[in-house]
């Protein structure tokens, strides 16, 4: 228990399981809902105490002012820009409806409803709620026809904090004996642990969902976590190698290696199959070597193929 470490995202950040993990004594890293932000507001402003611990992420170490948790400050320039075309995306989408709203009230012959002018407003800004806070609306009376004309102006206070928060996000811990390195790295895991739970859509393609059978489902989660274990067996074989830690380049340079069957047709024993496997390249010898694999030049056929083939003769 004193070795383990809960990590979960922000969708299991509820009240109820972080008081089960504070009261049976777990460690953990959770992240935490994007609205907490607001509450490191001044520690995001402050240039000081951010450290680098990788390229494009900074982080800063913390107290919780009402839980005393430590907690990790984490600035991400991807997610940051990620964010910001986000932020542009929805602002554009409801400038333009409002500009088309507003048109159409400028073209109007007769009074129009305010009542439904709002409801229109209302379904704008539901459907771009990412950028529905920058803009203030306000219908205001005007002796045209509709009786009424749209203003939009800009809340000043939600560009502020978007240039402070864009590409910020929180975590929080009770560990306090770790360096603030060791508790983004240790975080970051959880990409990892979602990437083996994402196997179905690329290799196993089926999703969970669709089992529709609690054993089936057991079944697929055990298949994933089987993949995750062979994943982080395969990257700390790497990294004891010195080949970095990017299981994936190593399964792609070494799929090419593949095993061929070769049928050879005989007049008195029937067909006789051996299974060879091809050369490596240069390439691929020399990361063999650093792993300390020896690949064979044939490999032995099963049991059920060796009666088959007895069988055919």
């Amino acid at each position: 228990m004193l070795g383990r470490v809960w990590i979960a995202d922000r969708g299991m950040a509820s009240g109820a399981n972080l008081t089960w993990l504070r009261q049976t004594g777990r460690r953990y890293i959770i992240g935490a809902p994007k609205s907490e932000l607001r509450k490191f507001g001044a520690e995001l402003g402050r240039p000081d105490g951010w450290h680098t611990i990788q390229e494009g992420v900074e982080v800063k170490l913390t107290r919780h002012p009402e839980t005393d948790e430590t907690v990790i400050l984490c600035r991400s320039a991807d997610r940051r820009s990620k964010e910001q075309a986000m932020h542009d995306k929805f602002s554009q989408r409801i400038e333009e409806a409002l500009g088309s709203l507003a048109a159409r009230l400028a073209r109007a012959k007769k009074p129009v409803d305010p009542a439904m002018v709002n409801r229109q407003i209302g379904r704008i800004l539901q459907s771009n709620q990412r950028a529905a806070a920058r803009f203030v609306i306000a219908l205001v009376p005007d002796g045209c026809p509709a009786g009424f004309v749209l203003r939009v102006a800009y809340n000043a206070s939600f560009d502020d904090w978007a240039t402070l928060s864009e590409g910020a996000y929180l975590l929080r811990s009770n560990i306090d004996d770790w360096s603030d390195q060791q508790l983004w790295k240790a975080y970051i895991q959880l990409t990892q642990a979602e990437a083996a739970f994402r196997i179905q859509k690329d290799q196993l393609h089926v999703r969970p969902v669709w089992h529709q059978r609690e054993d089936r489902v057991q079944a697929h989660i055990l298949v994933c976590f089987l993949a995750f274990v062979l994943w982080k067996s395969l990257e700390m074989w790497q990294q004891r190698a010195g080949l970095g830690n990017s299981p994936r380049t190593i399964l792609e340079e070494l799929a090419r290696i593949q095993s061929h069957d070769v049928v050879l047709p005989t007049t008195t024993h029937g067909q006789v199959r051996l299974r060879c496997v091809t050369q490596p390249d240069a390439a691929q010898t020399a990361l063999l070597d650093r792993l300390g694999v020896v690949l064979p030049k044939r490999m032995r056929l099963a049991e059920h193929e060796a009666a088959t083939l007895v069988a055919t003769a």
